[in-house]
């Protein structure tokens, strides 16, 4: 006969697993798919998604970033990928360390077939790189880019640098100085690395211009650049995203373990009377 200490025990045990279970029948839903994909666009598909996921111990969710991992992982899959087969790399992410965004970029850049990237919902800062560096960007017609100025630390470089050139040096520390050194070389270089990308895509002049914009401190970090803004700098952009890039995202969940904001019948809606449940229930209504 089971006794509460057996059923605590069981519980406590289903508890642990539960996330591990969830992840894994996700993990295989997302493989059934890509591989959909990849038979579809005749192409290798490759995932960048950062968001916060009920993994780890008792499911506590974690903040991921576009770190030096990601780069050997992608790089591994873009070596992996012969030349004459395309890539489509699908992004989601709020940007990471420009080392590892970099690295990425210029392998994307330097592959022989086509290369696609899709944004479902948002690509910003080293996000926006990794599109750069692609032959077609796929945006969602409500996704949106961003600028890819340099931060150190939580302050733009861009603005550390008007700020120290808005007062004579000697009212400045030596700290400060040191600070817009390494802002003005930090904007000096991702410039060079937007305007290599972007290098036989536009032409020459109109190329530097959208540099500086991107690059150079010209909106917030977060200011959205959307499918018609991009459109305007000159980037090659499609706002007809596959609904199998949707139907992908939708095994990336937030976490299970707090209540979520919003509500929704996840079912597609028609004209009035038409909500996607059976047709014996809609003749009964």
């Amino acid at each position: 006969m089971t006794g509460m200490g057996d059923l605590l025990w069981i519980f406590f045990i289903i508890t642990m697993l539960q996330p591990i279970l969830t992840q894994r029948l996700l993990g295989s839903q997302r493989i059934r798919l890509m591989r959909r994909l990849e038979r579809e666009r005749e192409s290798r598909v490759i995932l960048l998604v950062h968001r916060q996921e009920t993994m780890g111990f008792l499911g506590f969710p974690f903040f991921k970033f576009i770190n030096i991992e990601d780069s050997e992982q992608v790089l591994r899959a873009i070596r992996l990928t012969a030349d004459d087969v395309p890539i489509d790399l699908v992004l989601h992410t709020p940007g990471g360390l420009v080392l590892a965004a970099d690295q990425i970029a210029r392998a994307l850049r330097e592959h022989p077939a086509k290369v696609t990237v899709f944004v479902p919902h948002y690509a910003m800062s080293g996000g926006t790189l990794l599109a750069l560096a692609a032959d077609e960007i796929v945006m969602d017609p409500h996704a949106v880019l961003g600028p890819v100025d340099p931060q150190l630390g939580r302050r733009p470089a861009a603005s550390i640098v008007r700020a120290v050139e808005a007062k004579p040096v000697e009212h400045v520390d030596d700290q400060t100085l040191i600070e817009a050194d390494v802002a003005r070389m930090a904007l000096r270089q991702v410039r060079e690395t937007v305007r290599a990308l972007l290098a036989g895509k536009l032409e020459g002049q109109r190329a530097d211009e959208v540099a500086d914009t991107l690059s150079q401190g010209t909106f917030t970090h977060d200011y959205p650049i959307t499918c018609e803004r991009a459109r305007e700098l000159g980037l090659t952009i499609s706002c007809d995203l596959p609904e199998g890039v949707h139907e992908l995202m939708a095994l990336y969940p937030q976490p299970q373990n707090r209540r979520p904001s919003v509500h929704y019948l996840p079912m597609p809606y028609g004209r009035r009377g038409e909500r996607g449940e059976p047709k014996s229930e809609r003749s009964r209504a």
